[in-house]
């Protein structure tokens, strides 16, 4: 199967993409490419919602992240809930994690009939330690819900359905519907202890992949990579019959993921244009505009690394996604082309690559 456009997002007259029949090549929709906790306010930036990618095997789909307008791209991409497999979330900032509220409060009303087969929702573990506070900062800063401040996937999950049980708990008592609780089976993610994993003193240790979810599409393994302060935060790899995907997660150029991403037929990595962040906070002289830079600069990708780290992998395309502005031309992404030999994507919402064995 070869690539093929999508309509543009938000067209009434577009016809929605049909879930190919099983036999088809994998391939991946990029229902969300912008990354950051914000809206985007540039004229263009509706172009480009939160960041989620969803992986389509046969009848079935994953779905990793869940960034800002992540559902409705789905109802955009003709991909419904009840053909969803799994979610895997690669890390717990709010960009990656914004619509996962309304997968456990709208959901409930399509997966109604998954008790007895609920969707595994995978994402890290609690971090057990609250990060170093900014050598930047003038006086200590209050951390959030000081009784639990670095809830992971399961505790966050617990919390939002908390947050929504006066809707939530209408709806089952006075409309019979089905409990979030019993179509989720949310899950941590389970670090190898052999790694010597630790949020703060060794939160990116060399390491071997390992899997973390099997059923009769896919292989999901993960890998710790490097975007502190957050830590664990993840890397996957699908693995199918017909070919492999790597989406980075949000990662500094980080071996692990070359360890992780070695000869898949795709890679979706991470860029940010660090011009755009020196043109925003390098003429500040405050300190949270300096800390917030520190961040960026530590945290995330350049387009030419995500090229490299995609070429030392061996990977047969790459794909650019999480940007950084949403509103960037494509011209500054266009820069992977001078790094990676083989065919390379800058996605929009809603378009289509396949990931088909080489």
């Amino acid at each position: 199967m070869s690539d093929r456009p999508v309509p543009s997002p938000g067209s009434p007259a577009s016809a929605p993409l049909a879930v190919p029949l099983p036999g088809d090549a994998p391939y991946v929709v990029t229902l969300g490419t912008a990354g950051g906790p914000r809206w985007w306010r540039e004229a263009d930036s509706g172009q480009r919602t939160g960041i989620a990618t969803a992986v389509v095997v046969g009848d079935a789909f994953y779905l990793v992240d869940l960034g800002e307008g992540a559902l409705r791209r789905l109802a955009q991409a003709g991909l419904p809930l009840e053909r969803l497999r799994g979610v895997f979330l690669t890390h717990l900032h709010s960009d990656h994690t914004y619509d996962l509220a309304g997968l456990a409060t709208f959901g409930l009303y399509a997966l109604g009939d998954r008790v007895d087969d609920p969707v595994p929702v995978l994402g890290p573990g609690d971090r057990g330690v609250l990060p170093p506070v900014s050598p930047r900062a003038t006086h200590p800063p209050r951390p959030v819900a000081p009784h639990r401040p670095t809830p992971g996937t399961v505790a966050m999950v617990e919390s939002l359905l908390a947050a929504h049980a006066t809707d939530l708990n209408d709806r089952i008592l006075d409309s019979l519907k089905t409990s979030p609780e019993d179509v989720l089976d949310v899950r941590d993610i389970e670090i190898p202890a052999a790694c010597g994993f630790h949020a703060n003193e060794n939160p990116t240790p060399d390491m071997e992949p390992f899997e973390i979810f099997r059923d009769d599409h896919v292989v999901v393994s993960a890998i710790l990579v490097e975007h502190p302060p957050i830590a664990p935060a993840f890397a996957f790899r699908f693995d199918t019959a017909d070919g492999s995907v790597t989406i980075s997660g949000d990662t500094a150029f980080t071996p692990n993921l070359i360890t992780l991403a070695q000869d898949t037929d795709l890679l979706l990595h991470e860029a940010i244009d660090f011009a755009w962040v020196d043109d925003l906070y390098g003429g500040s002289a405050r300190e949270a505009d300096r800390a917030a830079r520190d961040h960026h600069e530590k945290s995330h990708t350049s387009v030419a690394d995500a090229a490299k780290a995609a070429q030392a992998a061996g990977a047969g395309r790459l794909a650019l996604h999480h940007l950084v502005p949403g509103f960037a031309d494509q011209r500054i992404w266009r820069e992977a082309e001078e790094h990676f030999p083989g065919p390379v994507h800058v996605p929009d919402d809603l378009d289509v690559i396949a990931f088909h064995r080489r």
